[in-house]
């Protein structure tokens, strides 16, 4: 069972399951300032790590495995969070990207209420070519992407060219894949987190 790093309220009725990026870990300065500005609006969340990431807590250091290898580490998250109410799940660029890949199967069986894409990435950076969309162009699960307009591995003229299923809902924020805007955008780093903060807590209050 994976360990799981719980914010926002014990009693709160949904909870968000988040797996982190490729290579900052679930507890990073990101994942803690994105977790308190959604407890700010009373969503619960529930953070855990893949195994990779969690080796390197005892001083390994293996790389992130393709996303399909991941699957079966995700879906023991959902499992281990039987119970827990309504269950929302997403990450952090690639923990949104392997939440995405099961979503539907989980959908599908009354699991999961909805798919949430904090940053996803798109292509790699450099190789628009490659795209990884071709799970969303069909996606039946309810879905949000917070998305920053200069991200790399998606900038927001890229993506608005791209085939994605009518389920999926873009909040876009002037910033990179970490939503960091410049400072000639006139706001900060929190500002955006607490926006994206807001439009979860909005779109998953109006799922079924």
């Amino acid at each position: 069972m994976p360990d799981f790093l719980l914010s926002g309220p014990r009693d709160a009725s949904t909870t968000l399951l988040l797996a982190h990026g490729a290579g900052a870990p679930m507890d990073s300065d990101w994942m803690n300032a994105m977790a308190e500005a959604l407890a700010g609006q009373g969503i619960r969340s529930a953070r855990f790590e893949f195994a990779y990431m969690a080796a390197r807590r005892s001083g390994g250091r293996k790389p992130p495995p393709r996303a399909e290898a991941l699957l079966g580490e995700y879906r023991a998250a959902v499992d281990a969070l039987a119970g827990s109410g309504r269950l929302l799940i997403g990450g952090k660029s690639l923990g949104g990207r392997v939440a995405s890949m099961v979503a539907d199967e989980l959908f599908s069986a009354g699991r999961i209420a909805g798919l949430l894409c904090l940053g996803y990435p798109f292509h790699p950076p450099g190789s628009p070519e490659k795209l990884r969309t071709a799970h969303l162009q069909d996606l039946r699960c309810a879905a949000l992407i917070c998305q920053g307009t200069r991200d790399p591995f998606g900038t927001h003229d890229e993506v608005m060219g791209y085939r994605l299923s009518p389920s999926i809902s873009i909040r876009w924020l002037p910033g990179d894949h970490d939503l960091k805007p410049r400072k000639d955008d006139g706001i900060k780093l929190g500002d955006n987190l607490a926006a994206a903060a807001k439009a979860v807590a909005d779109w998953a209050g109006g799922l079924g």
